[in-house]
C-alpha cells in the first residue's frame, strides 16, 4: 500500500504482512478512550511522573557594581583541636564545675593582643610538656588560660603549630601570642562564709550548696570568689583576676571543704600537690540504690558525652577520654539507698557522679545523671506504698545532689607539715539519712 493510504472497510492484510502489526497498533490507539483528570491516581506510576521544572537562571552580580563584603559562615562542626581546647580546661586539681566556664581573660571580645613573646627552651626545661613550660615561664597566666591559647593556635614551636602535651627539647624556640589580661575581677559581696581555718598562707572554708565558685555564664554574682574578695584583702592572683585565691573547685550543688591561697607562691605549692595527686580528698554521698560490693575501685575512663554537651560519660578509646579511678566504701545500707564514702584518686570532670551512675547507683537528686532534682519523705519509702501520704510526707527533704566534700588532707605549703580539715555534713543530707533510718526501722518492725 502506498504511504498514507488505508485499506477499504472489511479488508484485512494477510497474517505475517510487514504492515499488519503497525496497522493494528494504530487502530488500537485510535479506539483508546480519553481518561479524565480525576482518574489520574489510577494510572501507572510511570504515567504520573511529571517532568522536572526548567532550571532557574542564576542571577549574576553586575560587574560594574562593588561586591559587598559578606561574612564567611562558620562551620557548625568543630575541629578536634577546638574540642580539645574546650574539654581540657581543667585546673591542676582536675575538678571542674558543672556549668560552662567563661574566662574573661581570654576570649573573642578582648582587646588587640600584645606583641608575640619568644622563649628559648633550656637544658633544665627539656622534655617538659608545652603547657607546663609556659605556666612556669608566664606566671601571670594560669595553665587553663595557656591551654586555651595553645588550642587556638597562638603558640608555635620552631614555627610549627603544636598540641598541649607536646614535649619540648633543648634549644626549641617557642613563640606565643597572648591576649591582654582583663583587670576586672569579681565584685566584692558581703556574703557570709563558714571559715574553718585561717593563717598567713591559706584559708579553709566550708562551701555551702548552691554557690558557684567563680563567675561563669549565668552566675556573675553570689559566687565564692566575690565573698572572698570582700572578706580578705590578700588573695593569690595566679588563677587569674576572676578567680582570686581559687586553687581547686567544686560543683555548684556540691558542698564541703575548700582550700584558698593567699599568695602566688602558696597557690603554686598547693597546685603542685593537686597535680601530683598527693592530696587526699574524701566525699560523702547518698546514692539511689546500693552498690553490690561493700568496697571497690572503679577504673573507667571519662570523656565528653556523645550527645549532651553538659554531661560526661564512660568512653573507652575516645581520643578525649582520660583515665579515672575512684575508691568507694559503703558505710550504711538503708532501704534501697546507701551512704557511701568516696575517695577519688584522679580529678576528672563529674568523676564521682559519673562513676556512681555507672554502677547504677547515681547520687541522690543528681538531675544530670540520676534524673531527679528533689525528693520528699514519701518518695523515700520503698515502692511508694499505696496509702495516701501522711502529714509532712510531701515535704521536700533534699533539692540538690547529695554529695559533700567532707575531708581533705595535704601538706602545709609553708611548713611542709601534714594538715587535715573536715567540714561537717550539711543539715539537708543529715535529714535525709535520719528519714531513711526511720523508714528502715519501720520496715524491719513489720517483718
Amino acid at each position: 500500500l502506498p504511504r498514507g493510504h488505508r485499506l477499504p472497510r472489511g479488508h484485512r492484510l494477510p497474517r505475517g504482512h510487514r504492515l499488519a502489526n503497525r496497522a493494528r497498533q494504530a487502530s488500537s490507539r485510535q479506539r483508546q478512550p480519553i481518561r479524565p483528570v480525576s482518574n489520574l491516581a489510577r494510572l501507572p506510576l510511570r504515567s504520573r511522573i511529571r517532568s522536572p521544572p526548567p532550571a532557574r537562571r542564576r542571577l549574576q552580580h553586575p560587574s560594574h557594581l562593588p561586591r559587598p563584603d559578606l561574612p564567611t559562615p562558620r562551620s557548625p562542626i568543630r575541629s578536634q583541636n577546638e574540642v580539645a581546647s574546650v574539654n581540657e580546661t581543667e585546673l591542676v586539681s582536675g575538678e571542674l564545675p558543672d556549668e560552662e566556664d567563661i574566662d574573661p581573660c581570654i576570649g573573642p571580645t578582648d582587646r588587640a593582643p600584645a606583641e608575640p613573646i619568644e622563649l628559648i627552651v633550656t637544658d633544665a626545661d627539656a622534655s617538659q610538656r608545652l603547657d607546663a613550660f609556659l605556666a612556669k615561664s608566664l606566671p601571670k597566666f594560669s595553665r587553663v588560660q595557656l591551654r586555651k591559647v595553645i588550642g587556638a593556635g597562638q603558640v608555635r614551636v620552631n614555627g610549627q603549630g603544636t598540641k598541649v602535651a607536646h614535649r619540648l627539647a633543648a634549644g626549641d624556640l617557642v613563640r606565643i601570642s597572648l591576649p591582654p589580661l582583663n583587670s576586672a575581677g569579681p565584685n566584692p559581696e558581703n556574703i557570709a562564709l563558714d571559715v574553718l581555718f585561717e593563717d598567713d598562707a591559706i584559708i579553709v572554708v566550708n562551701k555551702p550548696p548552691g554557690m558557684v565558685v567563680h563567675p561563669a555564664r549565668g552566675h556573675w554574682s553570689g559566687t565564692l570568689a566575690s565573698a572572698l574578695s570582700y572578706h580578705f584583702s590578700q588573695l593569690s592572683q595566679l588563677g587569674g583576676p576572676t578567680r582570686p585565691g581559687i586553687v581547686h573547685r567544686l560543683d555548684r550543688d556540691t558542698s564541703g571543704v575548700m582550700v584558698v591561697a593567699k599568695s602566688d607562691p602558696v597557690h603554686a605549692s598547693l597546685a603542685a600537690q593537686f597535680e601530683n595527686r598527693t592530696t587526699e580528698k574524701e566525699y560523702l554521698a547518698i546514692t539511689a540504690g546500693a552498690p553490690d560490693r561493700d568496697r571497690d575501685f572503679i577504673e573507667q575512663p571519662i570523656g565528653p558525652h556523645p550527645h549532651h554537651r553538659e554531661k560526661m560519660a564512660i568512653r573507652a578509646g575516645h581520643p578525649l577520654s582520660r583515665e579515672a579511678t575512684t575508691f568507694y566504701e559503703v558505710q550504711e545500707r538503708l532501704a534501697g539507698f546507701a551512704v557511701v564514702k568516696v575517695l577519688p584518686k584522679t580529678g576528672r570532670t563529674h568523676q564521682i557522679r559519673v562513676h556512681l551512675a555507672h554502677l547504677r547507683c547515681p547520687v541522690l537528686c543528681d538531675k544530670l545523671y540520676g534524673g531527679r532534682s528533689e525528693i520528699t519523705r514519701y518518695q523515700l519509702r520503698p515502692g511508694h506504698p499505696a496509702p495516701a501520704p501522711a502529714e509532712g510526707d510531701d515535704q521536700v527533704l533534699l533539692a540538690r545532689q547529695a554529695l559533700h566534700a567532707r575531708r581533705i588532707r595535704l601538706q602545709h605549703p609553708v611548713s611542709g607539715h601534714p594538715i587535715e580539715f573536715e567540714a561537717p555534713v550539711p543539715s539537708d543530707m543529715l535529714t535525709v539519712m535520719a528519714a531513711l533510718r526511720e523508714i528502715a526501722v519501720a520496715a524491719n518492725s513489720r517483718r
